[in-house]
């Protein structure tokens, strides 16, 4: 016969009331893990862990605040998960996975470069992966979070010295993301949305020139099914090359396809759900667009990897298997 040992009555008070605490500061601690990681259901993942350990930990006995205990716990926690990340590596193209990020989670910081919706935007998260995972978290402490260097390097259990290195090399690393930033405006969205839709009609229609008449003319599309489906294993560059490639693939959904309008990142995409596609295609696309000065589109975000789509609404059901 098992005995089940009771915890101490003391602590169930404590664990309420640090499990309170913790829920309140749970939308903020998942906002610093997706922009750590990219990908919502890592970010799941990561708060679990960060909590389980405050449980255990009970960072109210060090007199340190508890946010600034979760944002250290959560930063040191992500690093490590995107090492073990690059040592697996990635079927074909990696890319960060969409998510809601319209409700606020880090809340203001005035000191920032990046304000809470940059910083959880696609292109913004897209420059990140150009990053080694320390530079990753410096630029987050300090340009999305406004730590100082003093405070960014307590979080990281290093020295002044290593924060500002691995600041200026990350800094260095998003001069492509700086020259290419377009501020966020309703008319922005507005153009975006309208490419968008402008260009989903032409491939569904098989009309290349259509397609093509609303790229840049070095345009670029990446496409990311995280091995579970087919996908381009390569960018492929150029409007033409571009066209051709999303008029080809569509037939392969089948006629039973839904298009449906979400805003995630801050903008408008397509969810694109097929019923019955072929084999080796994935049942579901979320499609991107990003514009270039002049209004064109210049760079395409397919996703399709299972685990990248979790969280948003569900599709359609698939169609039952041929007899």
């Amino acid at each position: 016969m098992t005995t089940m040992v009771a915890k101490p009555p003391e602590l169930e008070p404590r664990n309420r009331a640090l499990g309170q605490a913790l829920d309140g500061h749970r939308r903020a601690v998942w906002g610093v893990c997706y922009r750590m990681t990219g990908v919502a259901a890592d970010a799941d993942d990561l708060v679990q862990e960060t909590f389980a350990r405050a449980l255990t930990a009970r960072p109210d006995r060090s007199g340190e605040p508890l946010r600034p205990w979760l944002t250290r716990v959560a930063v040191r926690l992500a690093i490590d998960h995107l090492r073990r990340r690059r040592v697996r590596g990635y079927p074909g193209q990696w890319l960060p996975g969409p998510a809601s990020t319209d409700e606020p989670d880090l809340g203001p910081t005035p000191d920032a470069r990046y304000d809470t919706a940059e910083s959880a935007s696609y292109a913004f998260l897209v420059a990140l992966e150009r990053l080694t995972p320390l530079q990753r978290a410096v630029l987050l402490l300090r340009d999305v979070l406004g730590h100082s260097v003093r405070e960014a390097a307590s979080a990281l259990s290093t020295t002044d010295g290593a924060v500002k290195v691995a600041h200026l090399r990350a800094r260095r690393a998003m001069d492509g993301y700086e020259a290419d930033r377009l501020p966020a405006t309703p008319a922005l969205e507005a153009r975006t949305r309208e490419a968008l839709e402008g260009f989903m009609q032409a491939i569904l229609a098989g009309d290349v020139a259509a397609a093509e008449a609303l790229l840049a003319a070095n345009a670029r599309v990446v496409s990311d099914a995280g091995g579970a489906y087919f996908s381009a294993p390569r960018a492929i560059d150029g409007a033409r090359n571009v066209a051709r490639f999303f008029v080809g693939v569509a037939p392969r959904g089948g006629r039973e396809r839904r298009v449906t309008w979400l805003r995630l990142n801050g903008v408008p995409v397509i969810v694109l759900d097929f019923r019955s596609p072929d084999a080796g295609v994935a049942p579901r696309f979320v499609l991107r667009a990003e514009l270039d000065a002049e209004g064109r589109i210049r760079r395409i975000y397919a996703v399709a990897a299972p685990r990248k789509l979790t969280g948003l609404p569900p599709g359609p059901p698939a169609a039952p298997p041929a007899r």
